[in-house]
């Protein structure tokens, strides 16, 4: 299965120099409107040398005072820590940022330019770093919103990707059960049974027909002990072809019984077991299921493996580690060292919001 694709993230060089301009421009149009309305009598108003360079100095202040807190607050949020953390990393240092910046830049406009008196430097240092204040309020809280919209393209990504996953899964799980050779198999061992022991032939028709049932059903999420009465099913199917050659030993804790597990789950472990190790009379399978303090259920056997292993090893349960991991942000424990075991955990309460 190829590996969940993450969304480049488009806090980048070039957003932070388009939504300058955007700003920068907005925010000239409002000076402009300003300075029509500050005129006692609009009518007279008129554009003159002094008012281009007001509003050039104006859009170029802003553009470059709000590119720099925009790449700051992308800096923060791109950093690889927790989203509160992010924010008030973003949030604090966007407004410790700004006032430096807001000091340079009235000076410039000051001296460099010398559009306005002595007397009023300080009053328009004071009102350039109120406004430079509510631009960071404005870049922060836009990079934050840019923040939520990528997140939920991700969650919504992921849920896309869950429930194929889930939908590819039962498919396998169905298409192994109407595979032909699997098919043969059952319909042979059923007709053996027929005539010479009508009730196992009765039962082992009953737990075809449950496990058939329980695959197709449209479920995302069920209990471990639904999962197990559909693994007893599996099972006994599996133990009339292998005789006492398979053998399946259960340590389950009843109080985990309504805990919440994906369907298939355990039912894959014990077809990739019964598919890659040896069964016969010199080499007998046995299969441990049991339930862990922590709260998770296990799936082992001691590794015997067949010389030809069946191509495919591994890619059903790849899908079962990517499937909890999108699911439930829970990692599946596989480990082996001449015990293959499979930890899988178990759900306790589902949030259905």
């Amino acid at each position: 299965m190829k590996n969940n694709k993450q969304i480049q993230s488009p806090l980048n060089h070039k957003l932070a120099i388009f939504l300058s301009l955007n700003f920068g421009l907005l925010l000239a149009f409002f000076i402009f409107i300003g300075l029509i309305f500050s005129e006692k009598n609009i009518n007279d108003f008129s554009i003159n040398q002094t008012t281009i360079i007001n509003l050039v100095v104006h859009f170029f202040t802003v553009v470059f005072t709000i590119y720099f807190l925009f790449e700051y607050c992308f800096w923060a949020f791109r950093k690889k820590l927790k989203l509160r953390k992010k924010a008030l990393l973003a949030f604090c240092g966007v407004f410790l940022l700004a006032i430096p910046i807001s000091l340079v830049f009235s000076n410039i406009v000051i001296y460099l330019f010398q559009i306005v008196p002595d007397d009023f430097h300080n009053r328009l240092i004071f009102l350039n770093l109120i406004k430079d204040l509510v631009i960071s309020l404005i870049a922060f809280l836009t990079t934050q919103f840019i923040t939520m919209l990528i997140h939920n393209r991700q969650v919504l990504l992921e849920n896309q990707q869950l429930i194929a996953e889930n939908t590819k899964n039962r498919f396998e799980a169905l298409k192994n059960q109407l595979d032909p050779h699997f098919l043969f198999n059952t319909l042979n061992t059923l007709d053996g049974l027929i005539g010479f022991d009508d009730e196992k032939a009765h039962s082992y028709l009953q737990n075809l027909s449950s496990s058939f049932r329980y695959t197709i059903q449209n479920k995302e999420i069920t209990t471990l002990k639904e999962e197990l009465d559909f693994v007893e099913s599996y099972a006994f199917l599996m133990k009339i072809r292998y005789g006492d050659n398979l053998s399946i030993q259960y340590a389950v804790d009843d109080k985990y019984n309504n805990f919440h597990i994906m369907p298939v789950s355990l039912q894959l472990l014990i077809e990739n077991a019964i598919k890659h190790n040896v069964i016969n009379d010199k080499h007998p399978l046995t299969l441990f299921i049991e339930t862990t303090e922590n709260d998770t259920v296990k799936v082992s056997n001691t590794i015997q493996p067949k010389i030809n292993a069946e191509a495919g090893e591994g890619i059903g349960l790849a899908n079962l580690v990517e499937r909890y991991r999108l699911l439930f942000r829970k990692e599946v424990v596989i480990t082996q060292n001449g015990v293959f075991s499979v930890e899988i955990p178990l759900i306790k309460e589902i949030n259905h919001s």
